[in-house]
């Protein structure tokens, strides 16, 4: 069968899809018998290179006693706290993993059904002397479901292990429906906390938040002081936010985030202290997966679209991407999402939103995550690539960006592609399938 070359509707960008036989690169386990529960994260040890962890989104709860079916018919809402795996040897070739976390929440019921989950895990970059992690997760409070963003300490002593007892919640947001919850954090080059957040779920935007800045956790990149170094400001106050008994809240706010001094926003005027400063990047739907480049810097994003295009976007500081007046390129039409009346029409130049750097339709996939840029050696045709993959397809594409533009090819296919990362022993892109397992790509 020949390679077969979908035309995305800007006619601007072409896809390769190829089929098994003719894959650019090869799939292949990362880390041999070893299987893990739910993987949708690779996450780094900072400053290792023999060391990763991977997030386990949650756990089925065990059949009851004398249920013949519960293996095969489990509830989406029946899991126990997720978990942190982490895997060592990876410089010596012989990695082994060890559970060092597990979530207990002591004041509402983890929920990982669907898109929740424990969804983002990073270390605090000083770890040996700060000793701190931070995790994103689901979970339910008076029946009601949040998005909690939440610190813990390490335990003393020899080996990592993150007491799950130290939880200290930063921001818990109330969220209307349960999917597009964002959910993925990074420390920034600059030693700030990132983590995206969705557009409060449904479809279309349903609740109206991905146009604001002023409605709290919603539709962006969040950036934050976890350190509060000086100069730093308290963020403005919000239900989300946690704070102590005297009102402070256990984070800041960078001085220089772009809209700490806004006072209006997409036209609308805006009272300063209703304003989430801790926004960095805001107008994304659902940012599923977002990295820097190690090398530059720069900040990559995988949006899931709505009903016709999924998009990666270089994220920058005050970046506004348009959700949900823009879907991909194109004009989103509330009135007819799935543009049953014709043409999505693209969208016209606008100095308000920024476009993405690539889109493709629902001919290569339904359902983008986003992925790593390779600066590995072994696969010399993808280095300096943007390496991501589509959940739904599970085609694995590369962009690389030619005279200011960026081509897309896929060079291979895998199944339940959830999150990306690289192995630090040698820079290989390794990627978490939910079957259970992290694999990654080799040289054919």
């Amino acid at each position: 069968m020949l390679p077969r070359i979908v035309s995305i509707l800007t006619g601007a960008l072409l896809l390769a899809a190829v089929p098994a036989s003719a894959q650019e690169v090869n799939v292949e386990p990362a880390f041999p018998g070893l299987n893990f529960s739910l993987p949708i994260g690779v996450a780094p040890l900072p400053g290792s290179k023999d060391a990763l962890f991977i997030i386990e989104k949650g756990d089925p709860v065990p059949a009851p006693a004398g249920d013949k079916t519960a293996d095969k018919k489990k509830k989406a809402s029946a899991y126990l706290g997720g978990k942190i795996q982490m895997v060592t040897g990876l410089s010596a070739g012989k990695p082994v993993k060890r559970q060092v976390f597990q979530l207990a929440v002591k004041d509402g019921e983890f929920e990982a059904g669907g898109e929740c989950g424990l969804l983002g895990f990073a270390v605090h970059p000083q770890y040996e002397k700060v000793r701190q992690v931070f995790v994103y997760y689901s979970v339910k409070i008076g029946g009601k479901l949040h998005q909690r963003v939440s610190r813990f300490r390490l335990k003393e002593g020899a080996e990592f292990q993150v007491d799950p007892d130290s939880e200290q919640p930063l921001m818990t947001q109330l969220d209307p429906a349960s999917n597009h919850n964002g959910g993925d954090m990074h420390f920034g080059p600059d030693g700030y906390l990132y983590f995206s957040c969705g557009d409060g779920g449904a479809g279309g935007d349903a609740f109206n938040y991905a146009g604001f800045i002023n409605k709290g956790f919603h539709a962006g990149v969040f950036r934050v002081d976890v350190d509060k170094k000086p100069g730093s400001l308290a963020p403005n106050p919000h239900p989300s936010v946690v704070a102590d008994a005297q009102g402070v809240a256990f984070y800041a706010v960078p001085a220089d985030n772009p809209f700490v001094q806004a006072t209006s926003h997409r036209g609308q005027t805006l009272e300063p202290k209703s304003v989430r400063t801790e926004t960095w990047a805001t107008g994304l739907r659902n940012a599923w997966r977002f990295s820097f480049d190690p090398r530059t810097g720069t900040c990559f994003a995988g949006d899931v679209g709505q009903n016709l295009f999924e998009e990666i976007d270089i994220l920058v500081a005050g970046g506004d991407y348009g959700w949900s007046e823009i879907e991909g390129l194109h004009v989103y039409n509330r009135k007819d999402a799935s543009a049953k009346q014709g043409p999505a029409a693209l969208a016209p130049a606008s100095k308000q939103w920024l476009p993405p750097i690539y889109e493709y339709d629902r001919k290569v996939g339904n359902s983008v995550t986003g992925g790593v840029v390779y600066r590995g050696d072994a696969i010399p045709a993808l280095k300096g690539s943007y390496v991501f993959a589509d959940f739904a397809s599970g085609r694995i594409i590369a962009l690389r960006e030619q005279g200011g533009k960026w081509d897309g090819k896929v060079v291979a296919k895998d199944t339940s592609i959830a999150g990306f990362g690289h192995d630090p022993a040698n820079g290989d892109v390794l990627f978490a399938s939910m079957t259970g397992q992290i694999k990654r790509l080799t040289k054919k």
